[in-house]
């Protein structure tokens, strides 16, 4: 019987999957054109998966020898006296165990002292033996790095030129995390110039493998109830693709989470919304290395410059700047019609929890005023207690804690969220609206059935008052609900905290209530 996969490549007869080559269009056109081109996604996306379907469907279809090369082993080697010998024995590797023809001749007589020139010279000694032309597929190229990667594209560069006149690799693909743009940043920093000759300008193309569609949720799901008769529902198809976007480990690790873990593999049950919820929630809280891999990265100065405008909203400008283009790459962010947003809801709420992580922590320790039965009246939520709780924990506390925030514009919005981590703790949920450029951070607070819709907003000027409460109209009108909140964060060193903190109520013209919170 087939399963979901949440580690390694994929394949049929193991793996229930979405075939790669419905994802990515016109590699093989490119191919045919003789081309080399970049193929990059964030990680566990299947870019293995398609890579090795690509070269055994070219070893299939007769016209081409076809290999698959990883090289992730290359991960730290920055000496090109090393770092290309290595890579010619990955190579050597890769042939032995693959089934195209005279692979004990490739590199037999390579000149490894002359490692400037060995790589070019053993692949067009070995393209000038077999009797098809020969495409790479080299996979985690991004591994590659300073003085080795230079090398090695400056000798790929070489054969590409002389191709007309000397045999050489017909077609290759560099596949990785990340653009080949980026790869200058792994050069080392007084680099400034690769010279005339760039070894970055012989690739043609740069495509991305796109996430699962809706449609290919709901038909990745329909093969295992093909197979054992449990259903999804569409409820939990639909919860599913809102929550990952398509994300394809995401959508494999909730179908497992949910048929493995929770339902001890009954297929007699169900996938209802509620279980992939369920789960959902599980894969946040144990934050499994796919998760964590990505998370790593918000420690970088980099991704914290395009990531911080996304949890205050306000706005970002360099959509062509390396940063923007890097943590888009790593799959982190998307653009929207609202703006720039973290690429799914999963990823916004481990983000969210991991910046404020230590802030949890230190409340969690704080016992009974970290729980939420205080805030509970006749079944309801009394905000308006537990915006003033907050308040008096801000005026206390926020100098210290601001301070140790890396993200410290977003400081008093990672705190207030760490603050209503109880409500999820209690049994509720925090619904997270981010984006850059809209001017604030949308919270709606559910619990038992009820919203409250919630807005975070910096102070900037006379009129943030005035946006703030439109904006917080329309939020609620998303929700339906008659009340809102608005907390808007007043960092000018020249109010007093007496003139900051305050509580009133504010009325909307079409007759709704929005309690206004001075921080």
């Amino acid at each position: 019987m087939r399963y979901f996969n949440v580690s390694g490549p994929c394949n049929r007869a193991e793996h229930y999957m979405i075939e790669a080559a419905s994802r990515l269009q016109g590699v093989e056109q490119l191919i045919d054109q003789k081309q080399y081109f970049v193929i990059h996604a964030a990680r566990q996306s299947g870019k293995t998966t398609y890579l090795k379907d690509l070269a055994q469907r070219l070893n299939a279809g007769g016209k081409y020898y076809a290999l698959y090369c990883s090289l992730e082993s290359m991960q730290g080697i920055t000496d090109p006296e090393k770092g290309i010998p290595a890579v010619i024995r990955t190579l050597k590797s890769s042939l032995k165990y693959s089934t195209l023809p005279d692979v004990e001749k490739f590199a037999a007589t390579a000149d490894y002292e002359d490692f400037n020139n060995v790589l070019k010279d053993s692949l067009t000694d070995y393209c000038m033996i077999t009797d098809k032309p020969l495409v790479i597929l080299f996979d985690e190229a991004d591994c590659l790095s300073e003085g080795t990667l230079i090398l090695f594209l400056r000798q790929l560069r070489n054969g590409y030129n002389d191709r007309s006149s000397i045999s050489f690799v017909h077609s290759l693909a560099l596949t990785g995390m990340r653009n080949i743009r980026d790869y200058k940043a792994k050069v080392r920093p007084d680099s400034l110039s690769l010279g005339s000759a760039s070894p970055f300008n012989i690739v043609t193309e740069t495509l991305t493998l796109k996430n699962f569609t809706k449609d290919e949720i709901a038909s990745l799901y329909r093969q295992h109830t093909d197979e054992t008769g449990q259903i999804f529902e569409d409820a939990a198809v639909n919860l599913v693709w809102e929550q990952t976007q398509g994300q394809p480990w995401l959508v494999n690790a909730i179908a497992r989470e949910v048929i493995v873990k929770i339902l001890q593999s009954d297929y007699t049950k169900p996938v209802t919304a509620e279980l992939a919820s369920e789960a959902v929630q599980t894969i946040i809280m144990r934050r499994d290395t796919h998760i964590d891999s990505l998370l790593e990265r918000l420690k970088e100065e980099r991704v914290r410059r395009v990531i911080e405008p996304i949890i205050t909203g306000e706005d970002f400008v360099g959509r062509l700047s390396d940063d923007y283009l890097y943590v888009r790459d790593l799959g982190l962010i998307f653009e929207t019609r609202e703006g720039l947003k973290p690429s799914n809801p999963i990823y916004a709420e481990v983000i969210a929890r991991t910046l404020n992580y230590d802030l949890q922590q230190t409340l969690r320790q704080n016992g009974n005023a970290y729980r939420m039965p205080r805030y509970l009246r006749d079944g309801r939520m009394d905000m308006d207690s537990l915006m003033r709780d907050f308040q008096q924990f801000w005026r206390e506390h926020s100098e210290i804690w601001t301070t140790k925030f890396d993200y410290e514009e977003a400081a008093p919005h990672l705190i207030l969220m760490a603050f209503l981590q109880r409500v999820i703790n209690g049994g509720g949920q925090i619904v997270r609206e981010m984006a850059a450029g809209t001017g604030r951070l949308d919270l709606c607070i559910v619990y038992e059935g009820r919203k409250y819709p919630l807005e975070l907003k910096l102070w900037r000027g006379e009129k943030t008052l005035e946006r703030g409460l439109e904006q917080t109209r329309r939020y609620m009108d998303v929700y339906g609900c008659s009340e809102g909140w608005l907390a808007v964060f007043d960092r000018r060193t020249d109010m007093t905290w007496d003139d900051k903190l305050y509580l009133r109520k504010e009325e909307t013209p079409d007759g709704k209530t929005v309690t206004v919170i001075g921080l």
